[in-house]
């Protein structure tokens, strides 16, 4: 079969074009390709290990707070139970007529530290002996705080609360 000078041409023409294409099929855009997941990929791992160092910077925070928790409780008086300072607390504050009940309870934590709550119920008390019963038991130096508190009026006695709190501390 002979060809003409211009078929010819245009047979080499096309047959380049079709080896460009299939070299850049083959070739190139893998390539491209194969850059972009790498991208992606480098994209991720520098997400994560800014995660990883976020968390790392929280446990310090953590562990550093967990050791200065651990200077409160050993600065405690010995023998520090939650019952027997709220008790007192009372005392202080003249509140401890006003005491219906107070139940104790300990719950096992996973940590190394144990969480000790006493649930106490107060009738008839005044704005003013709440207040200053509050300000003795909210205590940071025996590391105890109030978890729950629920205040009603007493329907006896217009101007008076029944309070019950839920009192919270750490031991080891």
């Amino acid at each position: 079969m002979k060809l003409a000078r211009r078929e010819k041409y245009f047979i080499g023409i096309g047959g380049t074009a079709l080896g460009i294409f299939f070299l850049a099929q083959l070739l190139v855009f893998p390539l491209l390709d194969n850059r972009k997941r790498l991208q992606r990929s480098v994209e991720v791992k520098e997400t994560g290990l800014r995660d990883m160092l976020r968390m790392q910077a929280e446990y310090q925070n953590y562990h550093s707070g967990s050791q200065g928790m651990e200077k409160f409780l050993a600065s405690r008086k010995r023998g520090f139970t939650l019952f027997s300072f709220l008790e007192q607390a009372a005392g202080a504050a003249e509140v401890k007529e006003h005491i219906k009940y107070m139940k104790p309870s300990t719950s096992k934590g996973n940590g190394p530290y144990k969480e000790s709550m006493v649930e106490i119920k107060l009738e008839t008390i005044t704005m003013k002996q709440l207040v200053g019963y509050l300000h003795r038991i909210e205590s940071p130096k025996n590391v105890t705080s109030i978890k729950r508190i629920s205040i009603k009026g007493n329907k006896k006695e217009p101007g008076y609360l029944d309070v019950v709190l839920q009192v919270l501390t750490l031991n080891k």
